[in-house]
């Protein structure tokens, strides 16, 4: 997989998980939040590879969990990922390696470096963000830190990558 090499052209950011209910809406508000303290202005949204949960809101406990922490996620509904997603994102991020599976088989050929999983901005042992859906609330606080350290990273890179 080709990484993203110039982080100073990405205006948009699209987060991905299977439902888009749990994990890629929490990503997104985590996101919102650390674009806001950056100072970066950014198209984000999130969506899930599949339509079951098509226009229901984010689960209960993760909008719980993250609300907790100051998240806003005012809006969102549930979506599937859309082909055109893959030329308007510049940078997809994907929270497990099934969810990147399903977008490269997808993805055209000539789009798949804008896939990547989200904690690729840190290193460590974790590479998936885990579904907390079935487990207990610490699942979704465990969800909530892991994005944090990563997508705060993510951040940082952007700005650094923009200033030149």
């Amino acid at each position: 997989m080709n990484d993203i090499t110039n982080l100073a052209n990405v205006s948009s950011v699209l987060f991905v998980c299977m439902g888009n209910i749990c994990r890629s809406p929490t990503a997104e508000a985590v996101f919102k939040q650390q674009a806001t303290l950056h100072g970066l202005s950014l198209k984000i949204d999130s969506a899930g590879t599949i339509a079951f949960h098509q226009g229901n809101a984010p689960d209960t406990r993760s909008m719980l969990a993250g609300r907790k922490r100051g998240l806003d996620f005012s809006g969102m509904k549930a979506r599937q990922v859309v082909d055109n997603d893959f030329e308007v994102f510049d940078l997809i991020l994907v929270a497990d390696e099934a969810n990147l599976i399903d977008l490269y088989s997808r993805c055209p050929a000539h789009l798949q470096y804008k896939i990547r999983l989200i904690l690729s901005f840190v290193g460590g042992g974790v590479r998936e963000v885990p579904d907390p859906y079935y487990g207990g609330d610490r699942g979704f606080e465990l969800v909530i830190d892991l994005l944090e350290i990563s997508l705060a990273e993510l951040a940082k890179q952007l700005v650094l990558a923009k200033a030149g």
